[in-house]
């Protein structure tokens, strides 16, 4: 199936703190890992000279269930708002525990339950400490006729792949910061372990 956008649909959006916009969801085929990706076009996309776009990874257990264990959920929450502002695109791509799966992540927050950090549980699994794979995000800018972006994202991986995949990535724009008592080890982990932009608090 040749590379191409399947659907484009007007979906309204409200989120439980009653923020509410309004997305056109564009659907595609042809996608390198043939899975079911969404781009959520958000704000004035055709009159903003670069789309500030955030590339974000399915989480069931934070972006729908609300879970504090990460910071998924409330990073979602913030992207859409920001990307509706500026004009955008919000990518959200279906790989789960950073490209794991939702059973191995789960397994891994089991692991983390006896004290190894998120990355320590992954590779004591088999696995990479992160799996995902950003070549099905440079697919879609490129059918959506998207060249340069801003990108908003913690993660120095995510722009340096996406540059490797002939996106140009004009600036990196940082995510707020949502650290809880719950979450503040795993942050502290994505920090030591893969360098992500995260100022964190000294005490939460």
């Amino acid at each position: 199936m040749s590379l191409g956008i399947r659907s484009r649909v007007t979906v309204p959006l409200k989120f439980t703190d009653g923020y509410r916009t309004t997305a056109e969801v564009v659907t595609f085929t042809g996608l390198a890992d043939g899975k079911e990706h969404l781009a959520l076009a958000l704000g004035d996309v055709a009159g903003a000279a670069v789309p500030l776009v955030r590339p974000h990874s399915e989480c069931l257990t934070g972006d729908v269930f609300g879970s504090e264990r990460c910071d998924c959920g409330p990073q979602l929450r913030e992207a859409v708002e920001r990307i509706a502002t500026a004009g955008g695109y919000l990518l959200y791509l279906r790989q789960e525990g950073r490209g794991i799966g939702l059973y191995a992540k789960l397994d891994a927050y089991a692991l983390q339950d006896r004290g190894m950090d998120t990355y320590e549980a992954n590779r004591a699994l088999g696995h990479a400490d992160d799996e995902r794979d950003y070549t099905a995000a440079a697919q879609m800018l490129s059918v959506l006729g998207v060249t340069s972006i801003d990108l908003l994202s913690n993660n120095p991986d995510k722009a340096a792949q996406l540059r490797a995949l002939d996106v140009d990535v004009r600036a990196v724009v940082p995510t707020g910061v949502h650290a809880s008592a719950a979450n503040v080890r795993y942050l502290q982990a994505k920090v030591s372990h893969t360098a992500h932009t995260i100022d964190l608090p000294l005490a939460v």
